[in-house]
Order: structure tokens, then sequence, then C-alpha cells
């Protein structure tokens, strides 16, 4: 038994492992080479309950733990990333904002169906001037009467194309700069409201991203999530929390990447042997496994903090910091590992790399993370 998981997280693993295996993986190359996102990988995510996982069963949830979400994220990424950025949009960012800040009325509307897979959530922060710097955000809301107009510009947002409800960050008073950001719930039929798909990323290409423009866009003023003025402490809540969960995402990724980089090693020879036998791969294949089982403890050392209730700010960044990090050197590696064949789009491991390579710039660059696991060590060790 794995000393770093319950019974119940070995149960999940071993559920979403098989799930992964028998039918996201199949699907992957194909969802990535037509850049189109697989409704049938989420339905098969559906009905394994992971849209919901750790969603009251009030709410038409399964209940769980942060540390079952990320074992269970973990299992989805080693079968296909995109399948898991698309999950994670939505249960950890859209549903979640919604689930932890909305009003009752809001949750009884929306989580039930999101929770149970029946409508897809998306989340909408970063614009075209304002990525990191997310206080900097231009679009804006203006309220007269019930209602609260929207207009600005959204980049980059994942399920944007496919939502039924988006999760938006909009200011009433850029004077007040953080103080002045607003969070809504915006519905797909909207008036004013306009999506265009992004094509040609690199990685991530099975889930869909896409740019949202909002031109006098009107919002119930039942929409609003919160309080007025609070929408930048809310977003900053959720990437605290999902930081933990995109790290677990690069432990899948690179956990997919080193088992093919295995396989190869072994099965490929040169000079009369397996080139699993030659010192320089076992030194490659040693740095991976060590890269792999860092992430993935500090990745759960972080969810059992928030399962806890004990501060995990710096745990949380320094497991996504380290973990995205390390899936680019085990992808990397694993591609070498391949020689020619890694290159081409026929190996699994080129689609690796490129999933790799998103991970330490989205929810949250690795310049983000290192500037608030810094602030935290020089607060603690202040003199």
């Amino acid at each position: 038994m794995d000393p770093l998981m319950s019974e119940d997280e070995l149960m999940i693993q071993s559920t979403v492992r098989e799930f992964a295996d028998r039918d996201l993986k199949p699907r992957a190359r194909e969802s990535d080479e037509k850049e189109e996102f697989c409704w049938e990988s989420w339905k098969g995510m559906s009905d394994l309950g992971l849209s919901g996982i750790g969603i009251d069963p009030a709410f038409g949830g399964g209940g769980g733990t942060h540390r079952q979400m990320v074992v269970a994220i973990e299992e989805v990424s080693r079968g296909d990333a995109s399948a898991a950025v698309s999950l994670i949009a939505h249960r950890c960012l859209g549903l979640q904002t919604i689930y932890q800040f909305g009003s009752e009325e809001q949750k009884s509307r929306y989580v039930p169906l999101a929770a149970k897979g029946e409508q897809i959530m998306a989340w909408a922060l970063t614009e075209p001037g304002s990525g990191s710097d997310a206080a900097a955000l231009q679009t804006s809301a203006v309220r007269r009467n019930d209602s609260y107009y929207l207009n600005g510009t959204k980049v980059f947002t994942t399920n944007g194309d496919i939502a039924d409800g988006i999760v938006v960050f909009a200011s009433h008073d850029r004077e007040l700069k953080h103080r002045g950001i607003s969070a809504f719930i915006v519905d797909r039929s909207t008036s004013g409201l306009r999506i265009n798909k992004q094509h040609g990323k690199m990685g991530m290409r099975g889930s869909t991203t896409a740019e949202i423009s909002f031109e006098n866009a009107k919002i119930p003023v039942e929409n609003l999530i919160g309080v007025e003025g609070s929408g930048f402490s809310y977003a900053m809540d959720i990437l605290d929390s999902s930081r933990i969960v995109i790290a677990a995402q690069c432990v899948g990724i690179a956990q997919a990447a080193f088992e093919s980089a295995v396989r190869y090693a072994q099965q490929r020879q040169t000079f009369g042997r397996p080139i699993s036998d030659h010192q320089a791969i076992q030194f490659a294949l040693a740095d991976m496994a060590t890269d792999i089982f860092a992430s993935r403890s500090m990745t759960l050392l972080a969810a059992t903090l928030e399962d806890q209730g004990s501060p995990y700010l710096e745990e949380a960044a320094m497991a996504k910091l380290y973990a995205s990090e390390a899936c680019f050197r085990v992808a990397t590696k694993a591609v070498q590992i391949h020689g020619g064949y890694g290159y081409f789009k026929e190996s699994d491991v080129e689609r690796y790399f490129r999933d790799a390579r998103v991970t330490s710039i989205y929810e949250g660059t690795s310049e983000v993370q290192r500037i608030v696991i810094g602030r935290q060590v020089v607060e603690r060790y202040r003199v």
C-alpha cells in the first residue's frame, strides 16, 4: 500500500486510472490533432462524479476531500491533460467560485447541474492587457437600476466557447483598483456577449480556449457573486486553492511521460543491449522519478493542509512552482530518451512535451509563485 494515501484515495486512484487508460488515452491524440473538445471524455468524467467531486451531495455533488480531488486529477491528467484542464476550469474555478461565494439562490440555480456535468462552467479573469497583474483588468461593470452592464474583453478562457455559465471579473470603479473588482455569473444566452474560439495553441489542444467580448452585456443584479468590490479577493482565494490541483495535473503529465520513457528504454537497443542498461539513461530515469516523487509529495501535503483548514498559501505555491517546472524537465527527458522518434507526433511524449510547457504559465506563472513564496519567507524570518 502507498504510505502517502488512504484506502479511499487508493480506490479513487485505481478507478480513475482504469477509466483514463480505457477511455481518455485512446482519444487524446485525435482530440489534440483536431484541436477539439471531446464530449465523450467529458461525459465519462461526469459519470464518474469528477465534475462534482468535493461538492456537497445536497447540491448534487459526490462530496470528498481536496486530497481525493488531486488524486483524481493526477490520474485524469496522466490519461489526457486537455481533458484535465477542462475539468479543472469547470470544477475548481467556475463552479467553485459560485459554490464558495455565491448566494443560496445562485448555488441552487447553478451548482446541481454543473456538479452533475450537465452544464459546463468557465472562469474569465485574464485580459489582453492584464495577466499576472489581474488587478489591472479593464472590463467594466456599470450598474443601472436592477442590472449591470459589462464592457470589455477576456482572453485565454478555458471552456469559454462551450460553457453554459461564465464567472466574470469586472471593475465597477477602476480608481479603487483591486477593491473595485466584482464577480458576476454570465449566462451563455446573455445579449451583448460574443465568444470567439482561439486557435493555434502549442499544447492542451483538446481543451477549448476562447476570447470573450462584452458589449453592454446586461447582467441581472442577482447574478452579482457575493459583495460588490470583493471579486478580486474571491479570485485570489480560488487561485490559491486551484494551484494545488494544477500541481496534481503536472504530476499526471510527468507520470505519463515517465512511464513512456521507461517502457521505450527497455525496448530500444543500442550496442547490443537495451538503452535502459546504459548508465546515462538510468541517471535520467532516476532524476525523473525523483522529480515526480517530490512533486506528488508536495502536492499531497498542500492538499492535506487545505483539508485541515490550516494555512497553505506558501505550500500551494511551492507545489505549483516545483511540479510545473519538474513536469517540463521530465517531459524533456522523455523526448530525449525517445530520440528522433520522440520528435514526431506518432509518439505520445511529443504531446506530453507540448502540454507540459503551459503549466508554468497558467494559474500563476513560476515568477508569481516565487513572489508569493519569497514574501512568505521574508515575513517568517523577519528580523
